[in-house]
């Protein structure tokens, strides 16, 4: 092979497809960069000191970020709808419920089974079902005008496919903030298709998503909720509950890490104290790269780093809907908004959590916590986004 040819073969690799969104891409790269500088800040009070261990999770997120750079720019190039209509995605299907069981082998951890342990790396299939959710829904509900003797006949394999993935993760593996964003997913994905059959249960799933709006508020904001819960829920998730209520109820226990919280955002100001220099993170902080993140890049980096940061997600989040808004494909419209909710949600969880706004649920910040299924599966959706926004533009979906 010619230097030449190499020398376009690793341009290529860091470029955008053609076709594809250029904001998006940026945005991506912008992610990966924010997201390495705050998770190697965000973690030197974890490693006491110990640059050998610093510099691993500085690797490992390196590594991650690499396989999932790559695998966003190989499924930008190569992936089309029609591969949902194939048997190895079929297969995929199989294999995605059988990599959900295998955790159930390994210890917990923060309550749930949800990570496969190896070598001193651990996956959480959990994180790519996600993005099966949003692939199964388009595969069997977009772009289907055939008829049927009932919305069920039409409905019943993406309902037992999707259900069979939510009742592992929140039954077997206990993971409950996994479980809900796979249902919210699935929920507004399923409001996208046009066909007639579907209205009146679209129209059920409407009423049912403002009814639990509406419930939720009234349990999480009213101390009639709160006496409910307290009555109901037990264990782990009943902590989790307790310290969004009121974390000085337990201030070295269960409220510890969200007080931490409070307080790093309360000190950040508008400019922070500079990268690196969190006082937070050295006072036994053990969620600090993960669940609680965002308070130590507030406390470095202020509202300014912050709105940064909401400025790359809101980006993304705009092409998205506005691409969606501008596609007839139905397909290719519920991969999109589906990749959008994906995004949102974990936004909404993460930050809500930090915040004490809504129980911590143990759901990383996308592209910014430690952790690199999360960071893996979400680049490939990105990238599964992309391709199906580069072969709109090109013209070859409508």
């Amino acid at each position: 092979m010619s230097m030449k040819k190499k020398r376009r073969i690793h341009l290529s690799f860091y470029r955008a497809t053609s076709g594809a969104d250029l904001a998006i891409h940026f945005c991506m790269i912008g992610l990966m960069i924010f997201g390495l500088i705050a998770i190697v800040s965000a973690s030197m009070g974890l490693v006491n000191g110990d640059n050998k261990k610093l510099i691993l999770v500085a690797a490992k997120q390196i590594f991650f970020l690499i396989v999932g750079y790559g695998s966003m720019h190989f499924m930008s190039k190569h992936f089309h709808l029609s591969f949902l209509k194939s048997r190895l995605f079929n297969t995929l299907i199989v294999v995605t419920l059988i990599s959900l069981l295998v955790p159930l082998a390994f210890t917990a951890a923060g309550g749930a089974k949800a990570w496969i342990r190896f070598g001193g790396f651990t996956i959480q299939p959990s994180e790519f079902a996600k993005i099966m959710t949003v692939l199964i829904m388009a595969r069997f509900l977009g772009d289907n005008r055939r008829q049927y003797h009932s919305w069920l006949k039409m409905a019943a394999r993406p309902f037992g496919y999707v259900l069979s993935i939510f009742l592992i993760v929140f039954i077997l593996e206990n993971d409950l903030g996994s479980a809900l964003i796979i249902f919210i997913i699935f929920g507004v994905v399923f409001l996208i298709p046009k066909h007639p059959q579907l209205k009146g249960v679209q129209r059920f799933f409407k009423t049912a998503f403002w009814t639990g709006v509406v419930a939720s508020y009234g349990l999480l904001y009213t101390g009639f909720g709160e006496k409910i819960i307290s009555s109901v829920v037990t264990g782990y998730k009943k902590a989790r509950f307790t310290a969004m209520f009121n974390p000085f109820h337990d201030t070295y226990g269960a409220g510890y890490q969200l007080i931490n919280g409070l307080i790093s955002f309360a000190t950040g100001g508008l400019k922070g104290r500079g990268i690196g220099q969190s006082i937070r993170k050295y006072t036994d902080f053990p969620a600090s790269n993960t669940d609680f993140i965002l308070a130590i890049v507030v406390e470095e980096t202020g509202m300014l780093g912050f709105g940064l940061l909401m400025l790359l997600y809101g980006t993304i989040l705009i092409q998205l809907f506005r691409y969606a808004i501008k596609m007839k494909s139905e397909a290719g419209k519920m991969i999109l908004i589906g990749t959008a909710m994906y995004l949102l949600v974990h936004m909404v969880f993460n930050i809500g959590g930090a915040t004490g706004l809504i129980p911590l649920t143990g759901v990383p910040l996308l592209m910014i916590s430690a952790g690199g299924s999360s960071t893996w599966s979400f680049m490939m959706c990105i990238g599964i986004s992309q391709a199906i926004i580069s072969q709109f533009n090109r013209g070859e979906i409508q």
